[in-house]
């Protein structure tokens, strides 16, 4: 019986396509937060505890634009005057701001000397935690948006400039 081998440019066919469905797959962002970041703990103004998904739930059927910073982080703090115009430009937008400070009286001293305007949460394990994990960033700032119904329709934006944020309001 004799067999057909593949050919040496079918095989270089097949090695393309396995190459570009890893490309794409790779470069696939969540549409969805993972159960764990969902879970993960934040520290509101107040001092209560709140999980993520609590957040989420509390502004569906609105957009939500999620800002990821640090008061140490050169490029938030360059960031905040285009920010808070973008506030204004999109007032009906949720603004939700995600600490990554050290220390939680460094994050409260910097919500006040940049008079930052949205809701405030310290991440408790940094980077470090499940919600860092689920970002897979060592870069800040890093801006999501969340749609209405709780998906994300942008995972990683890293300058409020980025068009894709305005997009992603604008679905």
């Amino acid at each position: 019986m004799l067999i057909n081998r593949p050919s040496f440019q079918s095989l270089k066919m097949i090695k393309r396509y396995i190459v570009i469905l890893l490309v794409v797959v790779g470069c696939t962002s969540p549409t969805e937060f993972s159960e764990q970041a969902l879970n993960d703990s934040f520290t509101a103004l107040d001092g209560k505890s709140v999980q993520l998904k609590e957040i989420i739930e509390a502004h569906k059927g609105k957009k939500i634009l999620i800002n990821v910073w640090a008061s140490w982080c050169r490029d938030c703090v360059v960031g905040f005057p285009k920010y808070k115009e973008f506030q204004q430009e999109f007032p009906k937008v949720k603004y939700v701001m995600l600490s990554t400070n050290r220390n939680i009286n460094s994050w409260k001293k910097a919500i006040e000397h940049y008079q930052l305007k949205g809701e405030h949460y310290f991440i408790k394990q940094g980077m470090d935690g499940d919600f860092g994990d689920f970002l897979n960033s060592n870069w800040i700032p890093r801006y999501l948006v969340v749609n209405e119904n709780g998906f994300v329709d942008l995972f990683k934006a890293k300058s409020i400039k980025d068009p894709r944020i305005v997009e992603a309001l604008k679905k």
